[in-house]
C-alpha cells in the first residue's frame, strides 16, 4: 500500500476556504517535523462525526499527521494573523505555535477547522519556541471535552501526540502537539487585525467570509453587517450565560480568545469554581481579577464593543450613524445575557414558568452560598435530589426559610414534581472537572507516563448529567487550604 493510499483511506476531505482570503490574514508554511511522534490519546467519537476513519488514524501514519510530520491530502497549512486586547492592552498577535491544516468537510456537509497546536515557530511567534508542553495540551483535551459534554459550545480536542523532544519553560518539559477542531478560528482579534492593518475592502472580505461561513441566513438582510454584529452578540450572550451556570472561569478573556462563532476557545489558565464566590480567580497572571468569575459577563460586553468598533465602516457610510447602530446593538448584550442566565437558573431550580420574584429567589440562594462557602456544583446537586449533604449552608435558619420559599414557588406551576426534578437533573451536572482531579491526571501522565488516571476522568466526565455512583468519588470538593489553587498559561 502506498503512503498516498494510506492517507486517502483515513477519510480526509479537506478544503481551504480561509486560504482564499487576502494574504494579509495568514502566512502559508508547513509544520516543523518532530523527532519521534507517539499518539497518546485519540478522540474516536469525534473522528466518526468528522467522517474520518479512527482505526486508520490510530496508526504510525496517523501519528505522523497529528505531529506535523505528514501532510494529509488536500491540506494547505497556514498560520493565521490576528490582533487583540490582552488584559486591556492592544497588541499584534497571530498563531505563534499553531497551524491550520485545512477545513474538514463532514459527510453531512459541515465544515470544521483542523489545527495543530505546538507545531513549531511561525512569523507570529513571540519569544517562545513554537512548541507546546505535554501538560497544557492534555489539560485542554480534558477541559474542552468536559465542556462539550456539559453542552457548552467549544472547540474540541481530537488527538495529542508526544514529540520525543523537550520544551524549555521554567524547566525542561516533554513536548506535545494537540490537534484542535473548531467551527472556525475567526476571532474578535481577527477583525481587530483587519481594521488596524488592512483596508476597508479587506475588512469587507473578512466580514463576507464570516457571514457565509457562520451566519448565511443574514446575507440577504438589508444591513448584513449589522445582522452579523447582532448574531455575534447573541451567541456570546448564550455562551457566557452557560459558563456562569456551571461555574466555569476562562481566565484569559482577551479579545483574541473570543470567537465569532460563539465557541469557547483557548483553555489556558481556566478552571471550575468550587466554593461559590464571584471574585474567584485562578489565573496566576490575573493579579487584579480582571477576568474573575463575576466579571466575565461585563468583559464579554467590553470585548463585543471592540468587535463593533472594527466593523463601523461597514455598518453605515456615515460615521455617526454607524456608531449609533453599533451602540444600540451592544446595549442589548446585557439584557440578552441576563435573560439567558435567569432562564438557566430557573431550570437549575426546576422552575418552568416565569415570575417576577424568581431573580430574588436565585440571588438569595447565591448570597447564602457565598456567605457559607458552599460548593457551587454540589449545592445544586443536593437540591436536585433533595439530599442535603454535610454542608454548613443546609443547617441554617435562613436556608430553611429559603427552602420553604422555593417549595411554595414550585407549587405555583402546572408541571409535576417529577418533571421539575428531571429539569433540574438535566440542568445541574453531577460532576465537573474538579481542579484537583485534573491535576492528578496531568501529574500521572506527565511525570509517570500513566494515562489511565486521565482516561478514567474523561470517562466519568463524558456524561455529567448521568448521576451514576461512579461519579460520586469525583464530586468531592477539595479540603480547605490556605494555599489558593493557581493555574498558569501554557497553551
Amino acid at each position: 500500500m502506498t503512503e498516498r493510499k494510506a492517507i486517502i483511506e483515513t477519510g480526509w476531505n479537506l478544503d481551504n476556504s480561509y486560504a482564499q482570503l487576502p494574504e494579509l490574514f495568514f502566512t502559508s508554511l508547513g509544520p516543523t517535523p518532530v523527532r519521534s511522534a507517539k499518539l497518546i490519546i485519540f478522540n474516536d467519537s469525534l473522528a466518526t462525526s468528522l467522517g474520518l476513519n479512527g482505526q486508520a488514524l490510530q496508526s504510525e501514519e496517523g501519528a505522523g499527521v497529528f505531529a506535523g510530520n505528514r501532510i494529509p491530502e488536500g491540506a494547505l497549512p497556514l498560520a493565521q494573523a490576528y490582533a487583540g486586547h490582552q488584559f486591556g492592552h492592544f497588541t499584534m498577535l497571530g498563531d505563534g505555535r499553531a497551524l491550520l491544516l485545512g477545513e474538514q468537510i463532514t459527510p453531512s456537509g459541515e465544515r470544521f477547522d483542523i489545527q495543530l497546536k505546538g507545531s513549531g515557530r511561525t512569523p507570529y511567534s513571540r519569544g517562545g519556541d513554537g512548541r507546546a508542553a505535554l501538560g497544557p495540551m492534555l489539560r485542554e483535551y480534558i477541559i474542552s471535552e468536559a465542556m462539550h459534554a456539559l453542552g457548552i459550545p467549544t472547540t474540541r480536542s481530537f488527538a495529542v501526540v508526544t514529540t520525543g523532544e523537550l520544551v524549555i519553560r521554567e524547566t525542561a518539559l516533554p513536548g506535545a502537539i494537540l490537534t484542535r477542531v473548531a467551527s472556525s478560528h475567526l476571532r474578535v482579534g481577527t477583525f481587530q487585525y483587519a481594521a488596524r492593518w488592512g483596508s476597508v475592502e479587506d475588512l469587507r472580505v473578512l466580514a463576507n467570509y464570516t457571514i457565509n461561513r457562520h451566519f448565511p441566513k443574514v446575507e440577504a438582510d438589508e444591513n448584513p453587517y449589522l445582522s452579523l454584529l447582532q448574531e455575534v452578540i447573541r451567541h456570546q450572550a448564550e455562551l457566557i450565560a452557560k459558563w456562569q451556570l456551571v461555574g466555569f472561569i476562562h481566565g484569559v478573556m482577551n479579545t483574541d480568545n473570543m470567537t465569532i462563532s460563539g465557541e469557547t476557545i483557548d483553555y489556558g489558565p481556566c478552571a471550575f469554581m468550587d466554593a461559590y464566590d464571584p471574585a474567584t480567580v485562578f489565573s496566576s497572571i490575573d493579579t487584579r481579577g480582571r477576568y474573575a468569575y463575576g466579571n466575565q459577563p461585563d468583559i464579554a460586553g467590553w470585548n463585543l464593543a471592540r468587535f463593533a468598533e472594527t466593523i463601523l465602516p461597514l455598518l453605515h457610510a456615515n460615521e455617526e450613524q454607524a456608531v449609533n447602530l453599533a451602540q444600540d446593538a451592544i446595549s442589548g448584550f446585557t439584557e440578552l445575557y441576563h435573560r439567558n442566565w435567569l432562564k438557566g437558573m430557573r431550570a437549575k431550580l426546576g422552575i418552568f414558568n416565569e415570575e417576577e420574584q424568581d431573580e430574588s429567589l436565585v440571588e438569595s440562594l447565591l448570597s447564602m452560598m457565598h456567605k457559607h462557602h458552599a460548593d457551587y456544583t454540589n449545592t445544586f446537586r443536593a437540591l436536585t435530589f433533595d439530599t442535603p449533604k454535610d454542608m454548613a449552608l443546609f443547617g441554617t435558619l435562613e436556608f430553611a426559610q429559603w427552602h420553604e420559599r422555593w417549595r411554595v414557588r414550585l407549587s405555583r406551576q402546572q408541571e409535576s414534581k417529577a418533571a421539575s426534578k428531571q429539569l433540574m437533573q438535566n440542568s445541574n451536572p453531577a460532576i465537573i472537572p474538579r481542579n484537583r482531579r485534573v491535576e492528578e491526571a496531568l501529574e500521572a501522565a506527565v511525570k509517570q507516563g500513566d494515562y489511565s488516571v486521565m482516561e478514567r476522568l474523561l470517562n466519568v466526565l463524558s456524561n455529567p448529567y448521568a448521576y451514576t455512583s461512579e461519579q460520586d468519588e469525583y464530586s468531592t470538593p477539595p479540603a480547605p487550604s490556605t494555599c489558593p489553587y493557581r493555574t498558569f498559561c501554557g497553551t
